[in-house]
């Protein structure tokens, strides 16, 4: 099994290279487009600003790689938002994966949500053997609003948002699975089962 990690300025690409080495997985941590072209799966990871990530991907070609992509994907945390069409982050305009504007969370509540919350309306192979209303760990202060056909978990958070999205073989999910214990360990073994 070839798993790539997408390198760019991501703070948290270790923390997602050693979840999957405690599953017995050794992942290749590349920006190269023909090793991330041959990976069984692909796991876009992020905790950083949304402009000088999607500057990475231009540099790296990157930007033109990703969304012709058919094998599992996983964004994580920025990786979600840099799947949608554009963030209200500094008016970054983003992949286009997934049909949304990434909005900031409104300033009557703390601002980043970050911490344990809980996720429901469970949808998909991410979430098998997930109960309703696991605790998952956050950090963020911009999120992408529900969607009928692509939100496949909600928190709520001040306003209800997209926990994770999917659309055909592009997963993401808002929360750190690489931090969220053994509920974050199921759903990357589920995204490694696809």
């Amino acid at each position: 099994m070839k798993v790539a990690v997408i390198k760019y300025r991501a703070g948290n690409i270790r923390s997602v290279y050693f979840a999957l080495r405690r599953l017995n997985i050794e992942p290749i941590i590349t920006d190269d487009a023909a090793t991330i072209r041959a990976a069984d799966y692909v796991i876009f990871p992020g905790v950083g600003a949304a402009r000088p990530a999607m500057d990475d991907l231009k540099e790296s070609g990157l930007i033109h790689v990703i969304p012709e992509l058919t094998r599992p994907f996983l964004g994580v945390c920025l990786g979600l938002q840099l799947l949608c069409r554009s963030t209200q982050e500094e008016e970054v305009r983003g992949l286009g994966l997934y049909g949304l504007e990434v909005i900031r969370f409104p300033s009557t509540g703390k601002v980043p949500h970050m911490g344990w919350n809980t996720i429901h309306d469970l949808q998909g192979p991410l979430f098998k053997n997930i109960i309703e209303g696991a605790y998952v760990y956050f950090v963020h202060s911009f999120y992408a609003p529900l969607t009928e056909n692509q939100t496949v978990a909600v928190c709520d958070y001040l306003v209800p948002f997209s926990a994770a999205l999917q659309q055909d073989n592009f997963f993401a999910v808002q929360f750190h699975p690489e931090k969220s214990g053994l509920v974050g360990e199921t759903i990357l073994r589920n995204f490694l089962n696809l």
